[in-house]
């Protein structure tokens, strides 16, 4: 293809001429791996939908009988978080921008080690299907309903977006059918989840990290190789200043900084996670709390691998060719396409490799969104539901997400330039969530109207700066020799904030509410989320806070408690501070 870029040596933004871009194409080879990957996730769907307890029972189906070992769990929790945006938006972060987003790798210790020390044993040890079912034990049901809805209304808006957006980048690139596309990635991915339940899903997501992995270094092998080997492909990032050193600048409205990474990530991780339902499904699922805790453990060295071959690809694109497009999910797919265009087979095992990100990110909200409908919708209005029915209605939910993803996507190609907001709904939606379960876990005298206060003032919180900062950047002129690319952080799913960064030339620091509508995204969780506690805990304060005895056993992580160690017992009191986490397996039934 031909595109001629002009990149002034040491300037971090390559200004660009655009010339023609010749359409790349797949080969038959190509194809085959492509429909080897789909019959490989179906075939996995159908053994278990067939074997075992065949998926009689609603434990089963959405919960694997409680009986995954740590390695698969560990597996399929890093492939929900790597969906096919994230895979094609890191390398064209560190492309267009440098190394500074490496340092997100920072925000993985505390990350994890909150989850996995803190919610896990909370959760599992009250023998949850459902995330939401911990807001009526801690509150109401009202609060429960709420939260199960602002999920619901996040996975939707989701799913058909990172279904239709990796197949419109390969159509534009490659001539790859759209529809056809879509159509296959979305009914082969409704077919295992609506038949093999959760451990289909978990097996599946195994495969296709695998398959991941492949197609990630297939390219940074042959790329670096055809740029001269990976010496020189540093020497060009240096040369080119791609290689960030420690940016320490603590203004807040700055993209990325070390405290933008490695601090706002941490909340970013905590809401994919610590409370998101598809993440903590398999938390639960695991055998044992052990064995969940580990799959923490284990998943935190996949995710560097992951946050290293996205960076890495990113330097070989520099130093392999000089090329910018419009759209960033483009950028990484012509690269691919030039690398692999000699070496039949190659391109096809890297959108394998893409649509694996998008398969285990859908399976995940088909499964999930099945779990919480029907855990926290219909089964505490239809109480003397059989098993046999539940089970049927669960397998029947999925199957209607399957459809609801589908038509979700067709939207999306009609939404034009709103594709980006609705990845921005995504994140804006996790920082208010976490903040009403830290609500409801940290501070024991945080009560049900504080919670619903709280809750609401974090999504109003969190629509007004997200559609404001996108108004913004969109009135905003744009230089005519500059990029308008897009970067999305490492997380799938799940917890982008915001699609667009706007390169353009030096301007005054924003003030007001501009100040509030420039804020980095990074720290949008951090922000909506502290948004819910404090406006949470004055409400609460105002309208009566609970008392120790009013709280549920084991719903309260004594980490007051831990923190005002030196406080007499009867301050420790009146703080609710006292009874520590219970370390037996508890359960509750509602009225």
């Amino acid at each position: 293809f031909s595109c001629a870029t002009f990149t002034p040596r040491g300037s971090p933004t390559p200004a660009i001429i655009m010339g023609e871009v010749v359409q790349m194409h797949f080969t038959t080879v190509d194809y085959v791996i492509f429909t080897v990957l789909l019959v490989a996730s179906a075939g996995i769907g159908l053994f278990y939908a067939f074997s075992g307890g065949r998926q009689r029972t609603t434990q089963e189906f959405l919960m694997a009988d409680r009986s995954m070992s740590c390695l698969p769990v560990s597996l399929s929790l890093l492939a929900t978080f790597q969906s096919a945006v994230a895979i094609l938006g890191a390398p064209s972060e560190v492309y267009t921008f440098g190394t500074q987003y490496w340092f997100l790798g920072c925000s993985y210790f505390l990350g994890l080690l909150i989850p996995a020390h803190v919610f896990i044993p909370v959760f599992y040890r009250l023998r949850l299907s459902s995330t939401y079912e911990y807001l009526e034990l801690r509150f109401n049901k009202m609060v429960r309903i709420c939260g199960t809805v602002t999920f619901i209304f996040q996975m939707v808006i989701y799913m058909g977006v990172v279904l239709y957006a990796p197949a419109l980048a390969l159509n534009a690139v490659t001539g790859f059918d759209l529809w056809g596309a879509v159509l296959a990635m979305g009914l082969v991915c409704t077919l295992y989840t609506a038949l093999g339940g959760l451990k289909a899903v978990i097996w599946t997501d195994v495969f296709q990290t695998v398959v991941m992995f492949a197609g990630q270094l297939a390219v940074i092998v042959v790329g670096s190789s055809q740029a001269g080997g990976i010496g020189e492909v540093w020497r060009k990032a240096v040369n080119g200043s791609r290689i960030a050193g420690l940016d320490l600048n603590p203004d807040p409205l700055e993209r990325h900084t070390f405290w933008t990474l490695g601090v706002g990530g941490i909340f970013l991780m905590l809401a994919l996670y610590g409370v998101n339902q598809a993440q903590v499904q398999r938390y639960l699922s695991s055998r044992t709390e052990r064995e969940a805790v580990m799959s923490c453990y284990v998943v935190f060295p996949c995710q560097q691998i992951v946050l290293c071959l996205g960076c890495l690809m990113g330097l070989v694109m520099f130093a392999r060719s000089i090329l910018m497009l419009s759209f960033y999910v483009q950028m990484v797919l012509y690269f691919v396409m030039d690398v692999f265009r000699d070496l039949p087979g190659l391109p096809g095992l890297f959108v394998a490799c893409l649509f694996s990100g998008a398969l285990s990110t859908i399976s995940s909200a088909f499964n999930s969104l099945a779990t919480v409908t029907m855990e926290d919708l219909i089964k505490p209005h239809f109480p003397s539901m059989t098993e046999a029915k539940a089970t049927l209605l669960s397998k029947g939910l999925a199957l209607a997400y399957g459809l609801v993803c589908l038509a979700m996507a067709y939207i999306a190609s009609i939404m034009g330039s709103v594709l980006q907001a609705a990845f921005s709904i995504f994140g804006m939606v996790g920082g208010p969530l976490l903040g009403l379960f830290c609500l409801g876990m940290f501070f024991p005298w945080a009560n049900s109207i504080g919670a619903m206060v709280g809750l609401v003032a974090g999504l109003a919180m969190a629509f007004w700066i997200g559609i404001g900062s996108f108004v913004m950047r969109i009135s905003a002129p744009t230089p005519v020799p500059l990029l308008n690319t897009s970067a999305l952080p490492l997380f799938d799913n799940i917890t982008s904030t915001v699609m667009t960064a706007v390169v353009s030339t030096t301007t005054a620091k924003p003030t007001g509410v501009e100040a509030l509508y420039s804020l980095s995204y990074m720290w949008y969780s951090a922000h909506n989320s502290t948004t819910v506690v404090v406006v949470g805990l004055i409400v609460s304060l105002l309208t009566g806070p609970m008392k120790e005895k009013e709280l549920t056993p084991g719903t309260v992580y004594p980490v007051l408690g831990t923190l005002l160690f030196f406080l007499p017992e009867r301050y420790k009191e009146k703080l609710c501070c006292v009874t520590p986490l219970a370390h037996k397996v508890t359960s509750y039934s509602y009225s």
